[in-house]
């Protein structure tokens, strides 16, 4: 395979924020603690304080959740290995995360996680005498299951149509048969491939395992060759690690005052990702996961009948920490709190909000883990790659939008100069000098000459507009080629890595397809990749 970059900034597919901050913008260094680069690495070591009991309950719950899922860890040597490393006190993780998506979702669930990959592996040669373990974060307690109930595959929208308000890793997936009977329809015969998807999707959601463990199963499947570790915070004993934190948000709503400091700053120059609650803490039982709201003293759980005092609330979460679920704003603290962390990779709009959480962090005596922004890929086939060979397209022809597209394409492949070039340089050149002589006369003229070119400007670029569409009219198989590269690389006009799901490759290359992912990207990087089959 081959390998293209083109810088994230001239995709124009992420934010002046993300980019700004890949530039090392100045403005930004108020809101991080660490510069994004390897060479930070150093520093977030010698800041890490982690305890060596914590290390023993994050090892021993680990442990039990791969127990719960059934993974035999000892057909697992590299995971099992890297569990057992967090036990030492030169052992640190690196970590992503993501919702728990059917059948991973769009193709950046992968992309994330070879990105973390990726870096571990970076680290350890470039800090030999220390350990760094690839931590993929289960976003089990996320209740949103209309983000995360279907999948992209062969054109087709497969949904698991269930009700639900709880968190989605407690759901039962002995409801997915009809989705796996969608997707079998959908498989070719006689293909091995095919036959490995089938195995998959049964492994993971056919053996009775609640959303959670299913997902751990198949993220096991693809990735336990390079050690990745799966946790899952719904975890009672880890939440017990997060008690001191959870009490003071509850009686001090201290994140909220500290992010809506940091995000007032981060609204002089940027667009927000998030805004905080009062509290931001969800109470999350087997039926639902709903808002924590304070008044008058009185905890009420949003649009339930419960309601507690201060003193009944606190022993509830010394009681029943597990009932406690953090938002998307303390989600961050509480994943550095458990563990060893020195960097988080995530997506652009993930790392957005990660910048309005400096000063929280600092008030809870906590710092921003190193901030990474995960690898982005676009991938051709064969048959793509064809295409874009014959119409001699750029790597950042593949950027451009449509209508750009097809009017480069054009005047590259058109008999004549359709866009007018010479004629306008002709016409600035004739009214140059009719600006001389007009001067001559009046200077007050000067500017009635330069209206007339510019009018005279504005119809050769109307002209040229239209001997284009015209020509492109002519060209129409051209047009249909590109508009089918268009499709293929950017489906529902989204990233490729936004809406397509791994299937559709893994049905092509099987398990070499994250093999070839390992194989071709780096990380950190600041580029794009493009790789050609």
């Amino acid at each position: 395979m081959e390998t293209d970059c083109i810088p994230f900034k001239e995709t124009n597919y992420f934010s002046s924020l993300i980019t700004d901050y890949l530039e090392g913008a100045e403005f930004l260094n108020d809101f991080i603690h660490y510069q994004p680069h390897l060479d930070s690495i150093q520093e977030a070591i010698s800041s890490k304080k982690f305890s060596e009991s914590k290390r023993e309950v994050l090892v021993n719950q680990l442990n039990g959740q791969y127990k719960a899922s059934k993974i035999k860890l000892s057909k697992s040597p590299l995971v099992e290995a890297n569990i057992q490393a967090l036990k030492a006190s030169k052992t640190y993780t690196v970590t992503t995360g993501h919702q728990l998506c059917l059948m991973t979702g769009p193709l950046y669930f992968i992309y994330k996680i070879v990105s973390t990959i990726k870096l571990a592996e970076s680290l350890k040669q470039k800090y030999p005498d220390s350990n760094f373990v690839p931590i993929f974060w289960m976003a089990s307690e996320d209740h949103d299951f209309d983000e995360i109930n279907h999948f992209h595959f062969k054109e087709q929208t497969l949904s698991w149509e269930i009700a639900s308000k709880t968190g989605v890793g407690r759901l039962d997936t002995a409801s997915l048969n009809e989705v796996r009977k969608q997707l079998e329809s959908l498989l070719p015969e006689l293909n091995i491939h095919a036959s490995k998807l089938l195995d998959k999707f049964d492994q993971a959601y056919q053996n009775g395992y609640d959303l959670a463990n299913a997902t751990r199963v198949l993220a096991h499947e693809l990735f336990a060759a390079y050690g990745l570790v799966i946790i899952d915070g719904d975890d009672q004993e880890l939440k017990k690690l997060f008690i001191p934190h959870l009490k003071r948000e509850l009686l001090e709503e201290l994140s909220s005052h500290k992010v809506e400091e940091q995000s007032k700053l981060l609204d002089a120059q940027y667009k927000l990702q998030v805004n905080p609650r009062e509290i931001n803490l969800f109470y999350l039982t087997d039926d639902y996961r709903a808002r924590i709201i304070k008044e008058n003293g009185v905890y009420y759980i949003n649009d339930q009948s419960k309601s507690f005092s201060e003193e009944e609330i606190l022993e509830e979460l010394e009681n029943h920490p597990e009932r406690f679920s953090p938002n998307v704003l303390m989600r961050p603290l509480y994943q550095e709190t458990i563990l060893p962390n020195l960097a988080y990779i995530g997506g652009g709009g993930e790392l957005a909000y990660w910048f309005q959480l400096r000063s929280s962090f600092e008030a809870f005596g906590e710092k921003l883990p190193l901030l990474l922004l995960r690898n982005s890929v676009l991938f051709l086939n064969r048959e793509s790659l064809d295409t874009a060979n014959k119409l001699a397209w750029q790597s950042k022809d593949f950027f451009l939008p449509l209508e750009k597209w097809l009017k480069e394409w054009v005047v590259r492949n058109a008999e004549a100069d359709w866009t007018l070039e010479m004629e306008k340089e002709k016409t600035v050149a004739l009214y140059h000098t009719l600006e001389s002589k007009a001067s001559l006369i009046d200077t007050s003229l000067e500017e009635h000459v330069k209206a007339l070119k510019q009018k005279q400007l504005n119809s050769l670029d109307k002209l040229s507009e239209k001997l284009i569409r015209s020509d492109r009219k002519k060209q129409g198989v051209a047009k249909d080629k590109i508009d089918a590269l268009k499709a293929y690389s950017f489906p529902n006009g989204k990233l490729q890595e936004r809406y397509s799901n791994f299937f559709e490759f893994y049905l092509a290359y099987g398990d070499d397809f994250i093999k070839k992912m390992m194989e071709n990207l780096s990380f950190p990087s600041n580029q794009f990749f493009i790789i050609r089959e």
